[in-house]
């Protein structure tokens, strides 16, 4: 097994760490404050492909593996986590199922402006009452002469009320269950559909996170996405690619946390010397280093995978994402620890890392949920 990148994708991380450092690091407290999602920073995405990683080149895709994916995820992370999440969920959840499940119209109509930046998606599945039990989906659509018509509501939806076409699973035959669900495409300005209520995070701020409310919302019929009540099924499947992608975005957030503690112990002084010269703080760092690299493995082997054409990873998947995230919010809360007081302050990046990062032990799924979907997988 060869554990190391080749000269493109070292490239690769390399442009992607100057991007973010240079066109992201400035700006992060102030997109963080505003709460909003940076537009103008829309543009530079896409001229990068970062809005269409995986996608073929015949969708305006920038075609890169599954292990590129992770590396510019990471590198995003690395410095904004909100922006990171809001790549990763419009690559890997509303782009991502278009891509896999929709028809070549519905691709080159839809999958096409999204891989190419000119907008982005938008991904609906939880609701307020259909959270970790996704199943339990109360968003109904019913035949409606040559269309379908949406009612219900989704909530914590990315780009909800900015995104430029939305993926929403809605039931379509209650008796059968969760194969009893069907994914409809949405554009925005579809008469019935609107935006509600906006989140007010305790992280990842800029990442724009909303409900999304359906009041007979009518779509044609070729806006059905997938087989008619494939939708939960394609749904898990989807998100089985999604985890890979929040995995990076763990590793790249622990990545950065760590090198925010690392650089202020060397640079605080304590009884005349770095903080960085007593064991208790290097005892930190190397347990971090140590966590992050086998988190970094975990993700790498899961996103080989995917690009060795494996037809589910979800095993490995789970193990990334639960591993990795919790392996985030270690680095981030250690990292406000060796900052001390100074780390309760937005004086350094540390208190930022710690609102962001509790968000992916709960996303995509909480590490409660991963656990089940492990043991699952290993005594199926």
């Amino acid at each position: 097994m060869d554990f190391r990148l080749t000269d493109a994708q070292q490239i690769l991380r390399r442009s992607m760490r100057e991007f973010a450092e240079a066109e992201m690091g400035p700006h992060v407290m102030r997109w963080d404050e505003a709460q909003q999602f940076p537009f103008e920073l829309v543009p530079r995405l896409a001229e990068l492909g970062l809005l269409g990683i995986q996608f073929p080149e015949q969708y305006g895709g920038a075609h890169m593996s599954a292990i590129d994916y992770c590396l510019c995820i990471e590198e995003l992370a690395r410095v904004c986590p909100a922006i990171a999440l809001s790549v990763a969920a419009h690559n890997g959840l509303g782009a991502a199922h278009i891509y896999l499940f929709g028809t070549e119209a519905q691709k080159t109509r839809f999958l096409t402006p999204l891989a190419r930046g000119e907008m982005l998606a938008a991904w609906g599945l939880t609701e307020p009452t259909a959270g970790s039990d996704a199943a339990g989906t109360r968003t109904v659509a019913v035949r409606d002469g040559d269309g379908w018509r949406i009612n219900g509501s989704k909530t914590f939806t990315t780009h909800g009320s900015v995104g430029g076409v939305m993926v929403a699973m809605a039931v379509t035959d209650r008796a059968r269950g969760n194969r009893g669900i069907s994914a409809f495409i949405v554009p925005r300005g579809t008469p019935g559909m609107r935006p509600g209520r906006k989140e007010n995070k305790l992280g990842c701020r800029a990442s724009d996170t909303s409900e999304v409310v359906f009041e007979d919302c009518r779509v044609p019929l070729d806006h059905l996405l997938g087989e008619e009540g494939q939708g939960f099924i394609n749904a898990m499947q989807v998100l089985d690619a999604g985890r890979i992608g929040i995995a990076a975005l763990s590793v790249g957030l622990a990545q950065g946390a760590y090198e925010a503690a690392r650089r202020y112990a060397l640079e605080r002084r304590q009884f005349g010397r770095p903080i960085a010269s007593f064991q208790a703080i290097q005892w930190k760092l190397a347990d971090l280093a140590t966590r992050i690299e086998a988190a970094r493995l975990l993700t790498y082997r899961a996103a080989y995978l995917k690009d060795r054409g494996y037809a589910r990873t979800t095993r490995q998947s789970s193990m990334a994402k639960l591993y990795a995230s919790e392996v985030a919010v270690r680095a981030a809360e250690e990292c406000v620890q060796i900052h001390g007081g100074y780390g309760f302050t937005k004086d350094y990046p540390a208190e930022k890392y710690f609102r962001d990062v509790k968000l992916l032990t709960i996303g995509e799924g909480t590490s409660e949920i991963q656990r089940l979907v492990i043991a699952r997988q290993l005594l199926a």
